[in-house]
């Protein structure tokens, strides 16, 4: 396969560089949207969203060892959903954070 270049325009991997090339017609009157993915893996405060699969899936011994030292034998991912508790949830400190970031 062979690939041709379409356009023959310059790059620099400079501020400079990226400076000089318009912005797209689009850009002003994009969305950024923001996604909160936030759940009973938070409970153990250990790892990412993806704990069970690192602890039961794939076996991870540092994900082993921690449900080890920190909770009880046969303690299992289900358990968490009481623990759940979101206590500090305050949606009002979320929507003024989403729109300074210039969510819309």
């Amino acid at each position: 396969m062979t690939l041709i270049p379409l356009t023959l325009c310059e790059y620099n991997a400079t501020w400079k560089s990226l400076d000089a090339r318009p912005l797209p017609a689009w850009y002003d009157q994009a969305k950024f949207g923001i996604f909160v993915h936030w759940g009973v893996f938070s409970v153990p405060g250990f790892g990412s969203e993806w704990f069970w699969y690192f602890w039961k899936g794939l076996h991870r011994p540092e994900y082993v060892e921690f449900m080890k030292k920190n909770y009880r034998p046969g303690f299992s991912y289900p358990d968490f959903g009481p623990m759940f508790k979101a206590e500090f949830y305050d949606p009002e400190q979320w929507a003024d954070l989403f729109a300074k970031s210039g969510a819309r």
